[in-house]
């Protein structure tokens, strides 16, 4: 006794189905991916905002190397505070 098997040919066209759910999967992807961003944009935003902010002033002789009346945030230098000879 054999059975007899019949196979839809390779070129059979998928069911509008299969690809719609193909559209729906590819569109949640990329909508994770946005929403994963902005995720890490606001993480990024809010850790930076939480940083502590360290004012440094060097004066005349104190640190070789730095002018007087320079004016550190975070040790980079943003400016120089006019008139000052020491601190």
């Amino acid at each position: 006794m054999s059975k007899t098997f019949t196979w839809a040919a390779a070129e059979s066209a998928r069911p509008w189905r299969v690809t719609l759910l193909y559209v729906v999967a590819a569109a949640l992807r990329a909508a994770s991916d946005v929403v994963g961003a902005f995720a890490m944009r606001v993480a990024r935003a809010k850790a930076e905002a939480a940083m502590p902010v360290t004012v440094e002033f060097h004066a005349i002789h104190r640190d070789a190397g730095a002018p007087e009346g320079a004016l550190y945030v975070n040790g980079e230098l943003v400016g120089y505070i006019e008139g000052v000879r020491r601190l």
